[in-house]
């Protein structure tokens, strides 16, 4: 019985919403050229410079660095820190670990999600928040909690949530 080769597929990655300035690239790629074990330092250096990876990134990289596309894009999607899409200016962590959980975290969770009018990992119209549930926030003395930046936010209730979110919004204006 003879194995049939399935060809390379390259990976669908999704489009940029904006056009990317691939020359801020530049420093990043002369920093790793020729050098073993970059993978993640450099998509971590390109998520620095964008504040995610854009599609056209990941295709210099690969051609520039003589990486695999595939190996590129699969590290990127199986570690959390990698983002693929723009995110808001402030992410919101909500903790959904053990403490948080029975303090019942997901009903700031879900008030969030309706104050902000966006699903768990998507981001507000405006651009200015992103909402994310992570397994801990490290913080089981104050649950529930929740992270902005590096603020730390205790003792929450959905209703108290909404209210740090609404001052927030209100500073950014002003």
């Amino acid at each position: 019985m003879r194995v049939k080769r399935i060809a390379k597929k390259t990976p669908e990655l999704p489009e940029s919403p904006e056009k990317v300035d691939l020359t801020l690239l530049d420093p990043l790629i002369e920093k790793y050229r020729n050098k073993n074990g970059i993978t993640i330092p450099v998509l971590q250096g390109a998520q620095d410079i964008y504040g995610y990876i854009p599609r056209e990134v990941f295709l210099r990289l690969s051609e520039e660095l003589d990486l695999e596309l595939s190996d590129l894009y699969g590290v990127a999607t199986f570690y959390s820190q990698f983002r693929l899409a723009p995110v808001g200016k402030m992410i919101i962590k909500v903790c959904h670990g053990t403490a948080c959980h029975v303090q019942n975290a997901g009903a700031i969770t879900d008030a969030l999600q309706e104050a902000l009018k966006v699903e768990d990992g998507e981001t507000t119209e405006d651009g200015l928040f992103t909402l994310e549930s992570v397994a801990c926030l490290g913080c089981c003395s104050l649950a529930p909690v929740m992270m902005i930046g590096d603020e730390t936010f205790g003792k929450l209730t959905g209703n108290n949530a909404v209210k740090i979110i609404k001052e927030l919004r209100l500073k950014e204006k002003n």
